[in-house]
């Protein structure tokens, strides 16, 4: 829709819950149209005049940013049903009225707020970092072949903004699977020279409860992931390491 068929005056629709165990409800909010607005600015005019389409005075909705620049995932949302980011999210490509809801993969902290521990947890399961030996300077690390630097910095896009999760059928408060986003990161630190020395450690974890079974292979999360970044490819690729491993484990990696 072109800025001159825009709307003066919008509605957003937010889905709000003053506590975790408090029951949640909509409230809908008229927003002056401004060129160039994405949800996060039309939040902040909200929060600036909290009263509702009914003109009843509120509390300012709650929300999480930091970056507003698509780097630090922590603005992640449901916009019109859809996990994505909130700073890119323009108003002027999203049909109308504006549905705002928190992801339902996480815990709810208060209104659009939610407690992304689970994936954060899972990403110390599998290790996710480089191991070093002490804070002196070890001089040049190994150096990564050029062809598999190449994808490996695709995966380093990772914002852990949880948007795979949340789009993911697997991903649930009655499953444990650690989902996409830390199953990627796996095959990113097992890629590195130096990762590759925790790789057994790593394909051990994902091979246990939890793990790469639990994927069902939707493809939800490479479709919603605000980096495209090619998780279920991540994934396959992950599924050929853990079935090599189990016959290193079982016959001994001298024989393989």
């Amino acid at each position: 829709m072109s800025e001159a068929n825009q709307p003066k005056i919008f509605q957003m629709i937010i889905t709000r819950q003053g506590r975790p165990d408090s029951p949640s409800y909509q409230q809908t909010f008229n927003v002056s149209y401004k060129p160039n607005m994405n949800v996060i600015s039309a939040l902040m005019a909200i929060r600036r005049h909290p009263v509702t389409a009914e003109g009843k005075q509120t509390s300012a909705p709650q929300w999480e940013m930091n970056c507003l620049e698509e780097v630090c995932g922590a603005c992640s949302m449901v916009i019109n049903g859809r996990p994505r980011q909130a700073c890119t999210a323009l108003i002027d490509k999203l049909k109308k009225p504006i549905r705002l809801e928190p992801m339902k993969t996480f815990p709810i902290v208060r209104d659009l707020i939610v407690d992304r521990s689970r994936m954060f947890n899972a990403l110390k399961r599998v290790k996710a970092w480089i191991p070093i030996d002490g804070t002196y300077d070890l001089g040049p690390g190994p150096r990564m072949a050029e062809s598999k630097r190449q994808w490996a910095y695709e995966l380093s896009k990772c914002m852990t903004c949880g948007c795979c999760l949340e789009a993911c059928p697997n991903v649930s408060s009655k499953s444990d699977f650690i989902g996409p986003a830390p199953l990627s990161q796996v095959r990113l630190f097992n890629a590195h020279p130096t990762g590759a020395m925790n790789k057994a450690e790593r394909l051990k974890t994902i091979m246990g409860e939890g793990g790469i079974e639990g994927c069902g292979n939707s493809q939800n999360c490479v479709q919603v992931c605000p980096k495209e970044i090619p998780l279920t490819m991540s994934i396959a690729a992950l599924n050929r390491d853990t079935v090599l491993q189990s016959f290193k484990n079982f016959f001994g990696s001298d024989y393989l």
